[in-house]
C-alpha cells in the first residue's frame, strides 16, 4: 500500500512530536476533521500510530514495526538512497545483504547490474534478486522468522561466517545520540555484525527516521561503516562521531533528478 503525501507527513510528525490532535491537523491541511480521521485510521491500521483521545500518538516501540509498515515509511528517502548506492557497486561483485526494508530497496536498485553474487539471510531480497538471471543468489539456512521473512540463528551465523564479501550492505533499527547502532533483538545485531566483519567494504543505509529512534540492543557505531548513505545530514553529535571516524557520508537527495 502507498500512503498519501499527507499521511506520510503525519506519520513522520507523530514519530517526532509524540502526539497530534485531529483539530490541529485539519487546520494545518485545510481539510475537514472527517478527512483527517480517515487518514489516522489508515495509519493506526498499519501500526504507524495509535489512537489517543482527540488524536493519535507515537506507537510504543518495545518491538519493531511490522515489516509491511516499515516498507511504507520514508519510501521516497529509501529509493533515493538505493539509487545512490547502486552507483557504488560494480558488476561482478559479491554483495551481502542484511535484513530490513532499506537493504531490500537497495537490492531492487541493483537489478540492472550484471553477474552479482548475492548472499543474504533476507528471503525478500533473495526472491527479488532471482529476477535477474545473471545473479547468483545464496541464502542462509535455518529458522525463518515469519514476521519479517528472514533467517536467524546458528545456520545464519555459520553461513555469513563462511565467506568474504566485496560489499556488505546493512540497515539498522535506530541510531543513538552519539552514533551507537541499535536494534530490537540480539540476533539482528549478530547478523549485521557478521556482515560487517566479513566484508571488504561496508555500506550502512538509513533514512532520517532512524536518528534518535529507541531500540534497546546495542551493536556497533555508525562510524564503523566504510560509507554511510542517508537522505539528510545527521544530527550534530552523530555528525561529529562520523567526522572523527573517517567513514564517508553520502547524502542522497530524494528530490534529485534521477
Amino acid at each position: 500500500m502507498e500512503l498519501s503525501k499527507r499521511q506520510v507527513q503525519i506519520t513522520e510528525w507523530v514519530r517526532k512530536d509524540g502526539f497530534l490532535t485531529v483539530e490541529a491537523l485539519a487546520e494545518k491541511y485545510n481539510v475537514t476533521t472527517q478527512t483527517i480521521r480517515r487518514d489516522l485510521t489508515t495509519l493506526c491500521d498499519f501500526g504507524l500510530a495509535r489512537r489517543r483521545h482527540g488524536g493519535i500518538e507515537r506507537p510504543a516501540e518495545v518491538s519493531n514495526l511490522a515489516y509491511g509498515s516499515r516498507q511504507i515509511l520514508a519510501r521516497g528517502a529509501k529509493q533515493a538512497i538505493a539509487r545512490e548506492v547502486a552507483k557504488h557497486i560494480p558488476d561482478n561483485a559479491s554483495v551481502a545483504f542484511s535484513i530490513g526494508t532499506t537493504p531490500e530497496v537497495v537490492a531492487a536498485a541493483l537489478l540492472q547490474h550484471n553477474r552479482l553474487r548475492i548472499f543474504t539471510n533476507n528471503l525478500n531480497i533473495a526472491m527479488l534478486a532471482c529476477a535477474n538471471p545473471t545473479f547468483e543468489v545464496n541464502i542462509a539456512g535455518g529458522r525463518v522468522r515469519n514476521s519479517d521473512n528472514d533467517i536467524l540463528g546458528p545456520g545464519m551465523e555459520a553461513f555469513l561466517s563462511s565467506y568474504v564479501f566485496d560489499f556488505g550492505i546493512y540497515g539498522v533499527a535506530g541510531v543513538g545520540e552519539h552514533g551507537t547502532l541499535l536494534d530490537f533483538y540480539e540476533e539482528e545485531v549478530r547478523a549485521r555484525r557478521l556482515i560487517h566483519e566479513n566484508s571488504r567494504a561496508t555500506i550502512l543505509v538509513l533514512d532520517h527516521t532512524k536518528f534518535g529512534r529507541t531500540a534497546h540492543v546495542r551493536g556497533g557505531q555508525i562510524g564503523e561503516a566504510t560509507k554511510v548513505f542517508c537522505d539528510t545530514r545527521p544530527p550534530k553529535k552523530i555528525m561529529e562521531a562520523l567526522e572523527q571516524s573517517g567513514s564517508q557520508l553520502v547524502i542522497c537527495d530524494e528530490n534529485k533528478t534521477r
